[in-house]
C-alpha cells in the first residue's frame, strides 16, 4: 500500500557504485463504506481513486507534471520501469551493455511487446520518440531538459543547430537500440524509466497530427493499462487492463477509475461512502483521522517554492526585493498549522533524505544546510534596501497558484504574511487550473508563483539543472555564468568524479540562494486515507509518483 525503506534500498545501490542519480460530479458507486461498486459486485477487480486536477497532457514529449507522468507510466512502457524497491526492472528492454568508456549503451529489446493496435514495439519507436522530444518544432520542455548534455548532440538539436536525425540514438535493428552519450552518465539507467523517454509509434502519431494525445482514441498503449473515457478536458477517466501487454498476466486489476475532486470535504464523503479508495487529507482533517486504521503518511521528495519572474517587473528584477520576499513568511507555522500533514519547512532546493554525499554518506541537505530561513529582521533590511534601489515605497505583485482548496489556504497565508511583514507590499492572488498555470509559466506570463519540483532521477542534477540559463524549465529570467558552469561541469568534465560533482552541487545551491532566484517553502508529505483493500500500489521517490502495474485488491 505504500513504499517502505526505499531510501535504504537506494543507499545500498549507491554503495555498490551507482551515482546518487524529475469538485466534480459524484461518481457512481455504493452508499455505504465497504459495500463496493457495481463492477466489484459483478466480479471485476476495480479500485477507485481521486485526482487533484485534470490530466494536463498524455504526450510524453509535452508532459511536465505529476499527473501526466503517472498516467503515462501506467499506459506506456519504456526501456525500464521501477519495481517495489525502487530498483530498475525489465520493461521493453531485457538487457543492456555499456561500452568501456561509458559512452555507448546498447539495449536489447523484447520481441513480444506490441502496441494496442497490434504493431510491434521496436527500437525505431524509441528513436522517433527521443528525436521528437528534442526537436525544437515539438516545443518540449522536458526533452531538452532531460537530454541536453546527456544524449550526444541533444543540445545542438534542441537549439536548431543540428537536425533531429543527428541525435545520438539509432536502431541497429528492430530489437537493438543504441544510445550514445555526451559524457559517462552512471545514473542513465534510472533516467530511462522517466516519461520523457517513452517510445512512440511514429505512424500512429503522424496519422493523428495535432490531435495526437488529446483523447483516449488518439493514444496507443504498450503498457499495463489502456486509457478509456478520457479527453483533454475530462474530469474522470479509467485505466483498463491491457490484454496485449507483454506481461499482462502480472496485471491483477481489471480497471482503475479516477475522478477529479478538488474539494476535500467531497473527497472525504466519497471515501466514507466507499466510493473511492484513497484520498489526500487537508490539515483540518488530519487531527480527526490520525488514529484511523486507514490513515497513512508518506514522505515525499517534492519541494515547493516561490518562483520569481525577473523579467516581469522592476521590483522582481531586484535581488534584494526577492531576498526579502524569500525570508518574510513563517514556514514552520505553515507546515505545522496550514498543512499539518507531515510536510517540513524547506530551506534549500535539494530535499531532505534524497541523496547521500558520496564519501561520508551524510544527507546532502544536512551538509548543504539551511540556506534561506524565515528571518523577519533580515527580510525588512533587504526590503528597505531594495525599495531604495528601485526608487519607490510600494510594490504590487501578482501571486499565481493552482486553484485547489489546499493551495488556496496556503497562498492566502503566504500572501498575508508577505503583505503584513513588508511595508508597502500588496499581493494579488491569482488562482487558475493547474494546466493554465503551467501554460502561464511556460510563456512567463506571471510575476510570482507557487510551484514545485520532484526528482526525475536519483541525482542532485535533477534539481540543480532547473535554473541553468538554457534549461527548458527555468522561466525566471535568471542567468548566471558561474552557476551554469558549476552545474554543467557535473555532467561533463567531472562526470566520473562523484566527490567533485557533489562539491559543485553544494556550491551551486548556495549561489542560487545568494541570487535569490526562488524562495523555498516546504518539502511535502502526503497524509492520506487508504482503504485496506488497496494493495500493490507503490509510491516512487522519483519519476511517476504512483506505480499501478502491480496494483491489486487485498484478500
Amino acid at each position: 500500500m505504500k513504499r517502505k525503506n526505499w531510501l535504504l534500498a537506494i543507499t545500498f545501490g549507491l554503495l555498490l557504485g551507482l551515482l546518487a542519480a524529475c469538485s466534480g460530479d459524484e461518481p457512481a458507486g455504493s452508499n455505504e463504506k465497504g459495500e463496493g461498486t457495481k463492477e466489484e459486485a459483478s466480479g471485476e477487480k476495480v479500485l477507485n481513486f481521486t485526482n487533484p486536477e485534470a490530466i494536463p497532457s498524455m504526450d510524453p514529449a509535452i508532459a511536465t507534471d505529476e499527473s501526466s507522468f503517472v498516467y503515462l507510466a501506467a499506459t506506456t512502457e519504456g526501456l525500464y520501469r521501477l519495481d517495489e524497491d525502487t530498483q530498475v526492472t525489465d520493461g521493453i528492454a531485457t538487457d543492456h551493455k555499456v561500452s568501456e568508456d561509458g559512452l555507448t549503451w546498447t539495449f536489447t529489446l523484447r520481441e513480444d511487446a506490441v502496441w494496442s493496435n497490434g504493431d510491434p514495439v521496436t527500437a525505431h519507436d524509441f528513436v522517433f520518440a527521443w528525436q521528437r522530444a528534442v526537436n525544437p518544432d515539438t516545443g518540449s520542455e522536458y526533452g531538452p531538459y532531460m537530454m541536453n548534455g546527456v544524449i550526444k548532440n541533444a543540445t545542438a538539436v534542441s537549439s536548431g543547430e543540428k537536425a533531429p536525425e543527428e541525435l545520438g540514438v539509432k536502431a541497429e535493428d528492430d530489437y537493438t537500440f543504441v544510445v550514445e552519450l555526451e559524457n559517462p552518465t552512471p545514473y542513465f539507467e534510472t533516467l530511462t524509466t522517466f516519461g520523457t523517454f517513452l517510445p512512440l509509434n511514429q505512424k500512429f502519431v503522424e496519422e493523428q497530427g495535432d490531435q495526437f494525445a488529446l483523447g483516449a482514441d488518439k493514444l496507443l498503449a504498450n503498457g499495463p493499462y489502456k486509457m478509456t473515457n478520457w479527453d483533454s478536458t475530462s474530469d474522470s477517466w479509467e485505466l483498463v487492463k491491457n490484454e496485449d501487454y507483454w506481461d499482462a498476466e502480472t496485471v491483477n486489476m481489471d480497471k482503475l477509475s479516477f475522478q477529479v475532486i478538488k474539494d476535500p470535504q467531497t473527497a472525504l464523503r466519497l471515501y466514507e461512502e466507499g466510493t473511492v479508495d484513497r484520498i489526500d487529507l487537508t490539515s483540518d482533517l488530519v487531527d480527526q483521522y490520525v488514529t484511523d486504521d486507514d490513515y497513512t503518511v508518506s514522505a515525499d521528495t517534492f519541494v515547493y517554492f516561490l518562483k520569481f519572474n525577473q523579467e516581469s517587473s522592476e521590483a522582481l528584477a531586484n535581488k534584494n526585493i526577492r531576498a526579502a520576499l524569500s525570508r518574510a513568511f513563517d514556514k514552520e507555522a505553515l507546515v505545522g498549522e496550514i498543512l499539518n500533514n507531515g510536510s517540513i519547512a524547506a530551506n534549500g532546493l535539494v530535499p531532505k533524505d534524497f541523496t547521500p554525499m558520496p564519501e561520508s554518506g551524510e544527507d546532502f541537505r544536512a551538509v548543504s544546510g539551511d540556506l534561506v530561513t524565515y528571518d523577519l529582521e533580515a527580510a525588512k533590511e533587504f526590503w528597505a534596501k531594495g525599495l531604495e534601489e528601485i526608487g519607490t515605497d510600494s510594490v504590487e505583485i501578482e501571486f499565481l497558484a493552482d486553484d485547489d482548496e489546499t493551495t488556496k489556504t496556503l497562498v492566502e497565508y503566504v500572501a498575508n504574511q508577505l503583505s503584513t511583514n513588508l511595508e508597502g507590499l500588496k499581493v494579488n492572488i491569482k488562482q487558475v487550473p493547474k494546466k493554465q498555470r503551467l501554460d502561464l509559466d511556460d510563456s512567463m506570463e506571471y510575476e510570482m508563483q507557487l510551484t514545485r519540483w520532484g526528482p526525475d532521477f536519483l541525482d542532485p542534477f535533477t534539481y540543480m539543472n532547473l535554473f541553468t540559463t538554457d534549461s527548458g524549465n527555468n522561466w525566471t529570467g535568471y542567468s548566471n555564468e558561474k552557476y551554469d558552469t558549476l552545474v554543467w561541469d557535473t555532467a561533463s568534465k567531472l562526470a566520473s568524479d562523484n566527490v567533485a560533482r557533489y562539491n559543485n552541487f553544494l556550491e551551486a545551491e548556495k549561489l542560487l540562494f545568494e541570487d535569490a532566484v526562488i524562495a523555498p517553502v516546504y518539502q511535502a508529505s502526503r497524509a492520506q486515507l487508504v482503504s485496506e483493500k488497496v494493495d500493490g500500489v507503490f509510491v516512487n521517490p522519483f519519476g511517476a509518483t504512483y506505480e499501478y502495474k502491480w496494483a491489486n485488491v487485498a484478500e
